[in-house]
């Protein structure tokens, strides 16, 4: 028995090399995996992401730290290849079974960290018009603009083109339309550009332009642009007060009121 003893003091004296190194690796692990969530918390906090899926993100990353670290100190004792090879099977099989589950969540951690558009932005993705009611890590959920709810893979959203109408601060706002032959062009010009300057949120910069584009069978046809500031107004009310204003201008300078022409290809 005393022998025994003997041996095993011998075993844990010659192993208490690899316990202070594997004890150091293990705490380096836990200080560092703190050090990093704490971070990552900061930055998506900064642009404005969920708290949940925030502090989902600082755990995942803690632990993957840990675990690893564990692992890692663990490797100091015994062989641990055959257990992580073990691991990478059993993993590879559940990645493929949940592939799709895998890419919209991946795809959902690339939209909180990149942000291309955040909650209560208007936006445009795989022809949806709507506003960004909320971010999860598999889905974005819209509100379209006539009241639809439409949630939309985050795989999907990020493979495909994303306008973001909210953070264009100024948007144009183009008025196709066709006037009788006139004598005088430059008066319905004229009569066109002061009608746009009295729209609501109109802005000076870049200035309105009208070009004539064709000629119709008795009628010219043209385009008339502006610009508006898109925090005093949107295009659709900028667009409704420029029609209207168009018509009263027109009747007080008494000119013919234009007709609407569909908007010519780009």
């Amino acid at each position: 028995m005393q022998e025994y003893f003997s041996v095993l003091a011998e075993q844990i004296v010659a192993s208490i090399p690899n316990i202070v190194t594997a004890l150091l690796i293990f705490l380096i692990s836990l200080y560092v995996a703190r050090w990093l969530s704490n971070g990552v918390k900061r930055v998506l906090l900064r642009r404005d992401a969920a708290s949940g899926v925030t502090h989902l993100l600082a755990d995942m990353l803690r632990w993957t730290i840990i675990v690893f670290g564990t692992i890692t100190a663990l490797q100091k004792f015994f062989d641990v290849t055959a257990f992580l090879t073990g691991l990478g099977i059993l993993g590879f099989t559940i990645g493929f079974a949940l592939q799709s589950v895998t890419q919209n969540f991946v795809s959902g951690i690339i939209l909180l960290i990149q942000q291309p558009f955040k909650v209560g932005d208007e936006i445009n993705v795989l022809e949806y018009d709507g506003v960004v009611l909320k971010i999860d890590l598999r889905t974005t959920e819209l509100q379209s603009l006539d009241g639809r709810i439409v949630i939309l893979p985050n795989a999907e959203a990020l493979a495909h083109p994303i306008v973001n109408y909210t953070r264009a601060h100024r948007r144009r706002v183009d008025l196709p339309m066709a006037v009788s032959n006139a004598k005088n062009p430059e008066n319905i010009r004229a009569a066109l550009v002061d009608a746009m300057k009295e729209v609501p949120g109109y802005v000076a910069a870049p200035a309105p332009v009208v070009t004539f584009t064709n000629f119709g069978v008795s009628t010219i046809e043209l385009l008339a642009s502006f610009w508006v500031d898109t925090s005093l107004t949107t295009v659709h009310l900028a667009k409704d007060a420029a029609l209207l204003g168009v018509k009263k201008t027109f009747a007080a300078r008494k000119l013919s009121i234009p007709s609407p022409i569909a908007k010519p290809k780009e």
